[in-house]
């Protein structure tokens, strides 16, 4: 069986026996891997502290016919304790990783890899808001699947904008004559931070309004919860004030 080497994003991790550990990882060219860190739980493990939740490694593993196993692991991206530190951003974390668990094979691309990386060293810093980092990486990473929703023209008929409701369930923003009845209307300021979020405009972004946020929020978790067909659990420990750890 041979070895091969890939860059990874720890996503989680259950105990093995007494002393090892399953990793689930989302590498950058070999899309999901699960594999077994013999050991790792003892204190005299080389590499253990380098397999924890949100921390970005160089693993060296064996091909193995069911579960792969880790040889070596280097550290690329230390994010874990910055990111335990802050309750705001590691409840925004986990929300990241059970996201990018949740996607299927297929899904499993560089492009979200880099996503979640970028994603989580944001939150380790303190860039932006948690709640804001967390929302524009769940807008991005539907897109990447192939949900990205629509925010100007009519998701269901592509009649041109601007429209005021959004129906996640739809795809997006609906005109007058596909809502549903009793579809929400969202304001002009929640539309555009929805916008910003899914470019990565941050300037933008932070000088949100409080309303906007909140609502936005709302949307886009609802949205990809939808999409991905279950719930996403960490979401109901994320705080709902997305100003919250803005430092």
């Amino acid at each position: 069986m041979p070895t091969y080497r890939d860059e990874a994003v720890i996503l989680r991790t259950h105990k093995l026996g007494e002393a090892d550990r399953i990793v689930t990882m989302l590498s950058r060219r070999n899309g999901k891997i699960r594999a077994v860190a013999k050991g790792v739980r003892r204190t005299s493990s080389k590499f253990g502290s380098r397999l924890e939740p949100f921390m970005v490694a160089d693993v060296q593993l064996y091909q193995g016919r069911s579960l792969d196993i880790v040889q070596q692991a280097e550290s690329l991206g230390a994010y874990g304790s910055d990111i335990a530190a802050h309750y705001d951003r590691f409840t925004s974390a986990n929300a990241m990783v059970e996201t990018a668990d949740r996607l299927n094979d297929a899904e499993a691309t560089p492009e979200q890899y880099l996503l979640l990386v970028g994603g989580l060293r944001a939150l380790s810093r303190g860039e932006h808001a948690p709640r804001s980092i967390l929302d524009s990486y769940l807008l991005r990473v539907m897109s990447l699947s192939g949900w990205a929703p629509s925010l100007s023209d009519c998701a269901r008929c592509a009649s041109p904008g601007p429209h005021r409701s959004f129906v996640g369930q739809m795809g997006g923003m609906i005109c007058a004559d596909c809502a549903p009845a009793g579809s929400p209307r969202i304001a002009e300021s929640t539309l555009q931070l929805l916008r910003s979020l899914l470019r990565g405009e941050w300037d933008e972004v932070d000088a949100a309004p409080h309303a906007a946020t909140a609502a936005a929020s709302g949307l886009i978790s609802a949205y990809a919860q939808f999409h991905l067909e279950r719930g996403i659990r960490s979401l109901a420990h994320v705080s709902d004030s997305p100003r919250e750890g803005n430092y």
